[in-house]
C-alpha cells in the first residue's frame, strides 16, 4: 500500500505570505499611477497566482487589465518579489512541528500552490522547508490549476500517491473545492486568506491552529471519505 500523503496549499496555509505579496504588489501598481493596496484587501487578492492578483488590485481600482497590458507587470512583480525573497514571510506557528508528527506517521507531504513555480520553489527552499516535501508542484506545473481536480490528481500521481489515500490542507475555496472535484477529504485552517469564514468552505473538517493537526486527525478523515468520492 502507498503512504498516505498530505497536501498544503502555500500561501495563508504553510506559510503567511501577506506582507511581501502585498509589498511586491504595491511596488508594481503604485508606478502605474495605481493607489497601494492594504493587508486588509488581501484576501480578495490572493489565491490564482500572482498575474491574478495583479488583474484584481486593478479591478479594486475600478479598473481593468487585457492580457497584454498584465505581462510586463508582472515581470515587475517577479523581479521585486525574488529579490526581496523570503522577506518578511515565514511558516505558521506550528506547522513544522506538524509536519514532523506525519512524517514520523509515515505520511508523505507535498505542496499543491496556484503560486507559479519560479516563485514558489525559491520561496519554500529559502525558508528551510523544501525538505519536508516529496513534491511541490505550482500554478504553471500543469495546464490546469485549483480548483480544477487536475491540479491535485496531478500532484497526487506525481508523489506517487493515491487518491483514497490523500487529504488536501488549505485556507481558501479553490483549495477546498479542488479536493472535493478530487475526490478527497480536505482540511480547512482557520487563519489563511479566505474572503468569507472557513466554515463556509465545507470542507471536511477546520483547523484553528497548527497544534490541531496530528496524524490521528488525518487518519480519521481519511477512514470517513465516501469510497464512492475516492
Amino acid at each position: 500500500m502507498k503512504n498516505p500523503l498530505v497536501i498544503f496549499d502555500l500561501d495563508g496555509t504553510l506559510v503567511d505570505t501577506a506582507p511581501d505579496l502585498i509589498t511586491a504588489l504595491n511596488h508594481t501598481i503604485v508606478a502605474e499611477g495605481l493607489t497601494a493596496v492594504g493587508y486588509e484587501d488581501i484576501t480578495h487578492l490572493v489565491g490564482q497566482g500572482a498575474k491574478m492578483m495583479i488583474q484584481r488590485a486593478y479591478h479594486l481600482q475600478g479598473l481593468t487589465l487585457d492580457e497584454d497590458a498584465v505581462e510586463p507587470l508582472l515581470a515587475r512583480f517577479i523581479e521585486f518579489y525574488l529579490a526581496e525573497m523570503p522577506g518578511d514571510s515565514k511558516p505558521y506557528p506550528g506547522v513544522i512541528a506538524a509536519m514532523e508528527r506525519l512524517s514520523a506517521a509515515g505520511y508523505r507531504l507535498a505542496v499543491c500552490t496556484n503560486k507559479i513555480e519560479q516563485l514558489a520553489l525559491p520561496l519554500v527552499e529559502k525558508l528551510g522547508l523544501s525538505g519536508h516535501f516529496a513534491l511541490i508542484t505550482g500554478g504553471d506545473t500543469f495546464e490546469v490549476r485549483k480548483p480544477h481536480a487536475g491540479h491535485i490528481l496531478g500532484t497526487i500521481e506525481r508523489a506517487g500517491g493515491d487518491p483514497q489515500q490523500s487529504v488536501m490542507i488549505g485556507d481558501s475555496i479553490n483549495d477546498i473545492l479542488a479536493a472535493r472535484n478530487a475526490g478527497i477529504p480536505s482540511v480547512a485552517v482557520s487563519f489563511g486568506y479566505s474572503d468569507v469564514p472557513v466554515e463556509e468552505l465545507q470542507a471536511s473538517t477546520v483547523i484553528h491552529a497548527y497544534e490541531q493537526l496530528t496524524p490521528a486527525l488525518i487518519e480519521r478523515l481519511l477512514a470517513d471519505t465516501p469510497a464512492e468520492l475516492a
